[in-house]
């Protein structure tokens, strides 16, 4: 390669062609037009002659001109000149590509992508060979290594199929097989590394040896972000009525903003904060302020406008409402209006938390967070062993006082009490009602205004200790302790020195009791099943963008007690884990976080002096001049032919000059490359899906955007290979080069002129699939008024034949997965196709009707997010719709092979014999 300056040139010999135009020039120049064709009649003669007649001995100027640059736009052309060229990664031997794809690589992974790709492009150039390091172990369980050298489009391939992985890169691992590359490949090379400039250990990684081992065996380029800094999202922290979320990030010189989003299960952002970060700041936080009720539907959280798996934390039972047990001594009178010892905390409890009924041992023979005990007593023996066993596991057991707990104290209190209770105030009592004192700093009653007509008039009172002061989390006016509490284990104990109803104090009566309630539910550990060691199952895992999917097959269970203590890994990937078999009621689900167990991310270590630094996104994308010169040489030559037939008088001498400008016009057309042209040749490369154009704008982007990420989810799942989805109007281009046709039907779509039906027909009998969708299955006509009289109208000169509602042994429901139902963002209804008795084109039907709003429940951003709520099922019915896409898909590729199924006993019968 040669290069001048932004210019460069793959075919640098082919410029020696240069210096000939000169004598191109003089061959042109002394080679005059042919003699003209003059009709001879006999009698016209005098007339008809022209008086002058001229031969011209030389070519035109200009038209020599024209020819000469159309020459040298074919030298150009030919010599494959490209504007700002990407680096090959320096040197002339091979290339290799290390890519660090871990979860800091996922904001930005375009532009990565885009890096190594200009890489890759300027390789194949020069005819290099090239091998690829991806640093972040694969999800298959394989340990990290270099791919062998291979030729660069074959290297392009691997290129793309790489993913963000949703843990950290391995640049041990790396380094070892580095090391393993240059025993199988000696000799120097030259390494691109596209790396994310963080440092993913707390006691530092194998960045600075692995750069200082790849600019030891040949020149180096290093290609990292500048604009953006790595973030991440940790788990946030419960307060009794907000969620106070924090994000991390390597220090920038400028002041920054984040936005964090609680979304639903059915992927609707319900909440949202806005946090700044100071320049040089490496952590901010904000309060995500949510009443009870919407808190309790959140189920992740997403860091915008950064799309990763460090940037999505899903939140499990922890964080959602909790089941209480409550229970009294005597459980008969317990509900008595206004005197009943549990009658004022169900009031209290009802509106946020799951309220259950029962002894202490019934209630702790189910999952539960918190259990209040009002003036019950516990007995020695196996209900005390079981219920300081589940405080020590995790539990929270609250207590208020009374008449038995005043009599016979036991050892589940956060503080030893005094025999008896005092009064305070009465007729044969000196001292007056007590008010509340403010609430202490640190206590989780801590900005709680304490009202003025809240008094107490009995209490149990609290043996005199060192530890009293710090265990109080509430007092009254005179300093004595009001609520009082002990961590045991995991868990902690909570005593109320007052009764549950107004017997002692009417604090019970007040918004204060519900909101201190609030506080101390909100505090517990929640479900868990800490004391658990049974496996939780892979449900759904993230990847490397945030996105839910399928567990990989090297996947494995992780014991509930120890899913908190576990990291991310390829062996443990962060998602949800549980038991799907379980009923509704027992059934739980822990979420597995990849921020939770990730260092603060820091900058990673300045390269050595002698690698070349690029920031990535920073140079502008190289662009092939090559066709364009080779196209505007082309344009010239048919002008210069066009020109010289009517120099020579071959074009006709009656032609006007409104014929000869249609007649260049013509050909000007004719040399630009039409649009169904290109469709034709970018669709015969490759497999690609196709769907309809409704002329809607936004409807169109849905189309393309769900069929982009159903051909990703396949791509990532099976061994399918789709590029992008191409949009056709039938009629008018190929439909023979695509299996399968998405057409949205719109409630002013017009009924298809005879080219676009002969097209549509020509298209299904040859064994193409047209998947129609009214999109109006989430309520009726209502999402889509119109749709149904609309399918009648396009559909009405189709050769379509019977449809049916597809049965439970169709093919679609078996074609990959086994699906019991066939969503998209929307769930139920009929989806139609043709009956199985028709036995045309092997009983595959051509046509297959619904109006699940198919492409939206695919559709996946430019940040590989979903953009439209699945409803509602949430992100298990996407899942489902990605796989009954599959399977779609799968159908229209391989047909009905799977309905051979049947004579598979035949079959083995046969063989037995």
């Amino acid at each position: 390669m040669w290069q001048l300056g932004p210019l460069a040139f793959a075919v640098p010999w082919l410029l020696l062609a240069l210096p000939a135009l000169p004598v191109l020039w003089w061959l042109l120049r002394v080679s005059p037009p042919a003699p003209r064709t003059q009709s001879f009649p006999a009698i016209r003669l005098l007339r008809d002659l022209p008086p002058n007649e001229e031969t011209p001995h030389r070519t035109p100027w200009w038209l020599l001109l024209l020819r000469m640059v159309a020459a040298g736009l074919l030298i150009l052309g030919l010599a494959r000149p490209v504007w700002q060229p990407g680096g090959g990664g320096g040197g002339s031997g091979p290339l290799l590509v290390v890519v660090d794809n871990g979860w800091a690589a996922a904001p930005d992974w375009p532009a990565r992508m885009a890096a190594a790709g200009a890489a890759l492009e300027a390789a194949s150039r020069e005819g290099r060979r090239v091998a690829v390091l991806a640093t972040a172990a694969p999800d298959t369980g394989e340990p990290v290594a270099a791919t062998g050298l291979m030729p660069a489009e074959e290297a392009r391939a691997r290129l793309a199929a790489l993913r963000p992985r949703a843990w950290a890169p391995d640049r041990v691992a790396a380094l070892a097989a580095l090391g393993d590359f240059r025993r199988a490949h000696p000799g120097a090379f030259a390494t691109l590394y596209v790396a994310d400039g963080v440092e993913h250990a707390a006691e530092g990684d194998a960045f600075t040896p692995l750069v200082a081992a790849l600019a030891e065996a040949g020149p180096l380029t290093l290609a990292r972000a500048e604009a953006q800094p790595a973030r991440m999202l940790p788990p946030p922290r419960a307060e009794a009525d907000r969620l106070m979320v924090r994000v991390l990030q390597v220090p920038a010189t400028v002041a920054t903003e984040a936005t964090v989003l609680a979304r639903t299960g059915d992927g609707r952002a319900i909440a949202s904060a806005t946090i700044p970060i100071l320049a040089g700041a490496s952590s901010a936080e904000a309060a995500l302020d949510l009443p009870i009720e919407i808190r309790n539907q959140v189920v992740r959280l997403d860091l915008e406008p950064e799309a990763g798996a460090a940037g999505t934390v899903l939140l499990d039972e922890r964080f959602r409402r909790r089941p209480v047990g409550i229970s009294a001594a005597v459980e008969t009178s317990a509900e008595a209006p206004l005197t009943g010892d549990l009658f004022y905390l169900e009031r209290a409890l009802g509106p946020y938390a799951e309220i259950r009924r029962g002894s202490p041992e019934q209630l702790l023979s189910r999952q539960l967070a918190v259990l209040i005990l009002a003036d019950r007593e516990v007995p020695e023996g196996r209900e005390r062993e079981a219920l300081a066993r589940w405080v020590e596991q995790g539990g929270m057991l609250i207590r208020f006082a009374g008449p038995r707990l005043a009599e016979r104290p036991d050892p589940l209190l956060p503080v030893a009490l005094r025999a008896g209770e005092r009064q305070l105030g009465g007729a044969l009592s000196w001292d007056r009602p007590q008010v509340l004192a403010p609430f202490p700093e640190g206590s989780p009653f801590a900005g709680l205004a304490p009202p003025a007509e809240v008094t107490v008039e009995r209490q149990v009172l609290a043996e005199p200790s060192p530890q009293l002061s710090e265990r109080s989390w509430a007092r009254l006016a005179d300093g004595t302790p009001l609520v009082t509490e002990v961590a045991r284990g995991q868990g902690r104990i909570v005593l109320f020195h007052v009764t549950a109803n107004a017997e002692w104090s009417n604090l019970p009566l007040s918004g204060l009791f519900v909101d201190m309630l609030r506080r101390l539910v909100a505090l517990s550990a929640g479900v868990r099943g800490a004391e658990s060691d049974a496996p939780l199952a892979p449900l759904e895992i993230l990847d490397g963008f945030g996105r839910l999917g399928a567990a990989t097959p090297a996947a494995a269970p992780i014991p509930a007690n120890q899913v908190e203590a576990t990291t991310a890994s390829p062996r443990h990937p962060p998602g949800w884990y549980g038991s799907a078999g379980q009923a509704e009621e027992a059934a739980w689900r822990r979420a597995l976080n990849l921020s939770a167990h990730l260092p603060p991310p820091r900058a990673a270590a300045a390269p050595p002096a002698g690698a070349r630094v690029e920031a990535i996104g920073g140079v502008p994308a190289e662009r092939d001049l090559g066709p364009w010169m080779l196209a505007a040489a082309l344009l010239l030559l048919a002008v210069d032919l066009l020109v010289s037939l009517g120099q020579r008088g071959l074009v006709g001498r009656h032609w006007s000059r409104g014929a000869r400008a249609a007649g260049l016009a013509a050909l000007l057309l004719a040399a630009a490359p039409a649009r169904a042209e290109e469709n034709a040749v970018v669709a015969s490369n490759a497999t690609h899906l196709a769907y309809v154009v409704t002329g809607d704008a936004q409807v169109d982007e849905i189309s393309r955007m769900g069929l982009a990420g159903l051909s990703d989810f396949m791509n990532r799942r099976t061994a399918a290979a789709l590029a992008e989805p191409i949009a056709v109007v039938p009629g008018r281009d190929d439909l023979s080069f695509y299996p399968l046709l998405y057409w949205p039907v719109l409630a002013e779509a017009p009924q298809p002129d005879a080219a676009a039906v002969a097209a549509l027909n020509t298209f299904m009998r040859n064994g193409g699939i047209i998947l129609l969708d009214t999109r109006d299955e989430g309520s009726g006509e209502g999402m889509n008024p119109g749709a149904r009289a609309a399918l009648r109208r396009v559909t009405r000169d189709l050769a379509i034949p019977p449809l049916a509602p597809v049965a439970e042994d169709h093919v679609l429901r078996r074609a990959f997965y086994l699906l019991q139902e066939l969503p998209g963002r929307f769930s139920g209804g009929q989806v139609w196709a043709a009956r199985d008795q028709d036995r045309a084109n092997d009983s595959v039907s051509p046509v297959i009707i619904g109006g699940h709003d198919w492409a939206a429940g695919w559709a996946m951003d430019a940040r590989g997010q979903n953009p439209f709520a699945t409803i509602p099922g949430g992100a298990r019915q996407r899942v489902l719709a990605y796989r009954f896409g599959t399977n779609l898909v799968m159908y229209a590729l391989t047909g009905n092979y799977k309905g051979d199924q049947v004579h598979v006993p035949a079959i083995l019968e046969r063989l037995g014999n």
